[in-house]
């Protein structure tokens, strides 16, 4: 028979679509023509698999070759189909029975001696197989990556040799279950941050909740040191979690660490970043910064100093949770339910309302700096915290270290568990519904949010955000209502403007 059907799997954003790799074999002079959406790498396979099946010691066929990828609208990049691509070409000249690739899908990419390299979103291949109640065999290189589905059928190789042989009953390949390990890396304790109590609370209720958090304060204040130190007390990853981030970072192209896998994501771009860097992009998109937090933090210092076109792209994420890249030839979508912890200084110099009087920038030139941020986007951040220097006391060497990760994050998981027996999601996500139905405030604390509301200008959307800091507050003091205290601590974290007041100007 001259016809062989060889499953696949294409790269479409986080998804893998099916991909049918169908050979057919016919007489004429010598040359393999493919159709069906396929990039240059992929036009270029048919070099590396003549190469490769000729490396095995296995017969080429000195015939007409016509290969079609399908769906044929759907863009097909990288060397991911060289390895159905030969079985293909095999199976349709008799070498492998092409029955026995119905109940297989293939992924991997050939060197021209035949050996299988790794390649770029092999996760979410096996998930999608898995699903479909296929087995699948991957390269070796891709083993610990592909294990995390946990397929029962998940197989690896090293050669295309390996491959007929098994695909003949041969010789079995290994599985890749079990071919990997997680080791728990120690992280970053905030036991390490002396003082700034009230920073730390900040922290510890912006963990709480899943709330986003501005720190603002001078040079030297522990700004970066107490936002690195986050991750360490947020509550472990679910597997589902776990998963969602793997897959992200597998379709990256920049490594996927394994070590870390139940660890949330941590990541710190530097502030010469572009837009398409933090969002994400290319001719075949791939995920940015945002999308690489995904069910972790983003951590973003010396805020004012961003573009302000870089920065504007956050504003749709911090809502939806997701981001959206079209491009003429293709389009894909990537989840980004990130937190955000930004920093920045109160003015270009760093100095402004430091007691020690050093600042001498002028009111026009803090205002202009203070306008690189849009109020859109601020007003998208619950806690607007301003910290200041410790004392020369509090950085002694001898001076008590402060209450470590693991303690906070027990108090932050009890406060947790309350909001997800609650409403099943964070407060920080909480609907305009749920927050009607559990942020009911009395009528001496509706009046103090109302006065609050006029004396600082606060938009229907910062309103909101301060009820969902306040559900949390008082989730972690165990209130099943939200009391006075609970609610006047939300509304101070609100007010950016006496954080970063600029003097008048003189008449």
């Amino acid at each position: 028979m001259s016809l062989a059907l060889v499953h696949s799997r294409a790269k479409s954003g986080v998804q893998a679509p099916a991909v049918r790799v169908e050979v057919y074999l016919a007489a004429g002079l010598p040359v393999l023509n493919m159709v069906g959406l396929p990039e240059a790498a992929v036009r270029e396979s048919r070099d590396r698999v003549r190469a490769a099946i000729s490396c095995a010691q296995l017969e080429f066929p000195n015939r007409r070759i016509t290969v079609n990828l399908a769906p044929a609208d759907l863009p097909k990049d990288g060397g991911r189909f060289d390895l159905p691509l030969a079985l293909g070409i095999l199976a349709a000249n008799g070498a492998i029975d092409p029955q026995s690739l119905n109940a297989y899908e293939f992924i991997g990419e050939l060197a021209l001696t035949g050996e299988l390299r790794a390649i770029d979103g092999v996760l979410p291949a096996a998930l999608a197989a898995k699903q479909a109640g296929r087995r699948m065999i991957v390269p070796l290189g891709n083993a610990a990556e592909a294990g995390l589905a946990r397929a029962e059928h998940l197989y690896t190789a090293r050669t295309l040799m390996e491959v007929v042989h098994h695909l003949r009953g041969e010789r079995q390949l290994p599985k890749a279950a079990g071919a990997f390990e997680f080791i728990d890396a120690p992280m970053p304790d905030m036991a390490d941050v002396r003082g700034q109590h009230s920073a730390r609370r900040a922290m510890e209720i912006a963990a709480a909740g899943g709330h986003h958090m501005l720190l603002i304060g001078s040079p030297g204040c522990g700004k970066t040191l107490l936002a690195s130190r986050l991750p360490g007390i947020l509550p472990p990853a679910s597997d589902e979690e776990a998963i969602e981030s793997a897959a992200i970072a597998s379709v990256s192209g920049k490594g996927l660490d394994l070590t870390r896998f139940r660890q949330r994501p941590f990541r710190s771009p530097h502030h010469t970043s572009s837009a398409v860097a933090l969002a994400g992009g290319g001719t075949q998109p791939k995920p940015g910064e945002i999308s690489l937090a995904h069910q972790g933090v983003l951590f973003l210092d010396e805020l004012a100093e961003w573009d302000r076109k870089s920065l504007e792209v956050l504003r749709q994420p911090l809502e939806s949770g997701t981001v959206s890249i079209s491009r003429a030839a293709n389009s894909a979508e990537f989840p980004a339910r990130f937190q955000l912890v930004a920093a920045m200084n109160p003015c270009p110099c760093g100095w402004f309302g430091d007691s020690s009087g050093r600042c001498r920038c002028t009111p026009d030139a803090i205002e202009r700096y203070r306008g690189k941020l849009s109020g859109p986007l601020l007003d998208r951040i619950d806690i607007h915290l301003a910290m200041t220097r410790l004392s020369h006391e509090e950085l002694h060497l001898n001076a008590p270290l402060g209450e470590c990760s693991a303690a906070i994050r027990d108090r932050v998981m009890a406060a947790r568990h309350l909001q997800m027996a609650r409403s099943g999601v964070c407060n920080a996500h909480l609907s305009q519904a749920d927050l009607k139905t559990h942020c009911q405030l009395d009528a001496a604390n509706q009046e103090l949010l109302d006065k609050a509301m006029n004396a600082l200008q606060l938009s229907a959307r910062a309103t909101y955000r301060i009820l969902r800091v306040a559900r949390t507050i008082a989730d972690l003091a165990a209130s099943p209502a939200i009391g006075t205290a609970h609610l006047a601590e939300a509304i101070q974290y609100r007010q950016l403007d006496r954080a970063l007041a600029v003097p008048k100007r003189r008449p």
